[in-house]
């Protein structure tokens, strides 16, 4: 269990980083690799602490990167100054109110996290909103993910 746990675990840092490696396919082989409600729960925090990691790194690279020339000249635009501005002022001060929308995004994925994790950066949304909400909206969303499986697997297993 425990190469399960660290494989699924790495395997969510480079999903996270990678948009193209989707995680909902490699739960699929994690859940069939070790069914139970206890294996679920262990391996969807495991994948959760990974993505977390990933969307450190996506936050880390737009929160610096944001201060550089082409990301000025990126923001000199009237269209993107002016998304900015009202991101900027619907999170600033309001860590409830980001943190719900980071939390949705973590969970349901509407807006992709990866976006939301680079706008959260730009903003310089705090980390303490920003690595929990991102780390308990994932785990769920895996951890429920791993449960619906192996509610299904048998089904599918018995054809």
């Amino acid at each position: 269990m425990l190469l399960l746990w660290l494989t699924m675990f790495g395997l969510s840092i480079a999903s996270a980083l990678l948009p193209f490696l989707p995680m909902e396919a490699i739960i699929v082989g994690g859940a069939a690799a070790e069914p139970g409600v206890p294996a679920a729960i262990s391996l969807g925090i495991a994948a959760g602490a990974g993505a977390t990691i990933g969307k450190i790194v996506w936050y880390e690279l737009a929160r610096r990167g944001s201060s550089s020339e082409w990301a000025q000249k990126k923001l000199s635009s009237p269209k993107i100054q002016a998304g900015y501005e009202r991101w900027t002022s619907r999170m600033e001060g309001r860590p409830v109110y980001a943190g719900a929308v980071m939390f949705v995004a973590a969970s349901v994925g509407i807006p992709p996290l990866l976006l939301m994790a680079a706008v959260a950066g730009v903003l310089k949304m705090p980390m303490w909103v920003f690595v929990p909400t991102v780390f308990v909206g994932r785990s769920i969303r895996f951890g429920l993910l791993f449960l619906g499986v192996n509610a299904f697997l048998p089904a599918f297993l018995h054809f």
